[in-house]
């Protein structure tokens, strides 16, 4: 069975995700955003009371606040960090970045595997594929499982919603376009899980995100 967990970390209330199979206990740590002593403990505690055996982490992306925690979990269990490539500037970038907010920050380590669209990853037995989906971020991936009708949308889509496009890098028409071809081709009963706030699905944000409607009207 593929299970899921999140938590809410860092000042932006980022999710940061736990995807393992629960029969092999193989785990990928998702946009790890724990900046804190207590965030970093919730995480490997978490994993050391479910014998979690963490394997890689992907980041769907490399703004701030979903890479606070990657040179800690790196570190920590001595596994890849996945990235796409358009957004190394951006993962670069976090040292200026965590000063002008005032947070401080481990600068990243580099990625060890740079993802590209339609790639596959495994997580134990299960499979996920790579959608390279730019305009928040020029890197932005999801990561898809279709048997499970899982997305992991990083800062693309969320609850009615999309992810901003006034961040260095960022494009509304070019995410826009992501949003249309990548993520609304998928099936309606795709559940979304977003870099912030609660999950939704891919036939709630067809049918009520007003973001979508606009531009898909226009």
């Amino acid at each position: 069975m593929l299970k899921l967990h999140s938590f809410t970390f860092n000042p932006f209330q980022e999710n940061t995700y736990l995807l393992w199979d629960n029969d092999t206990k193989d785990t990928a740590i998702i946009d790890p955003g724990c900046c804190t002593t207590a965030e970093q403990e919730d995480l490997v505690s978490f994993i050391a009371q479910y014998e979690l055996k963490p394997g890689r982490i992907l980041n769907t992306h490399a703004h701030i606040d979903h890479i606070l925690g990657n040179a800690f979990v790196h570190e920590k269990y001595k596994i890849p960090i996945f990235l796409h490539e358009e957004d190394l500037p951006v993962m670069h970038s976090l040292s200026e970045v965590s000063r002008m907010y005032g947070i401080p920050a481990t600068p990243s380590p580099n990625p060890d595997v740079v993802m590209k669209d339609g790639d596959c990853i495994n997580v134990g037995r299960y499979e996920f594929k790579v959608l390279f989906v730019p305009g928040h971020s020029p890197g932005s991936v999801a990561f898809y499982n279709s048997k499970n009708n899982i997305l992991i949308s990083g800062d693309v889509l969320f609850l009615e919603s999309i992810g901003r496009t006034d961040l260095p890098g960022g494009d509304y028409f070019t995410l826009m376009n992501s949003i249309q071809n990548k993520i609304l081709s998928l099936q309606d009963n795709v559940i979304v899980y977003s870099g912030h706030g609660p999950s939704t699905n891919i036939g709630h944000e067809r049918r009520h995100n007003p973001f979508i409607l606009e531009f898909l009207n226009s």
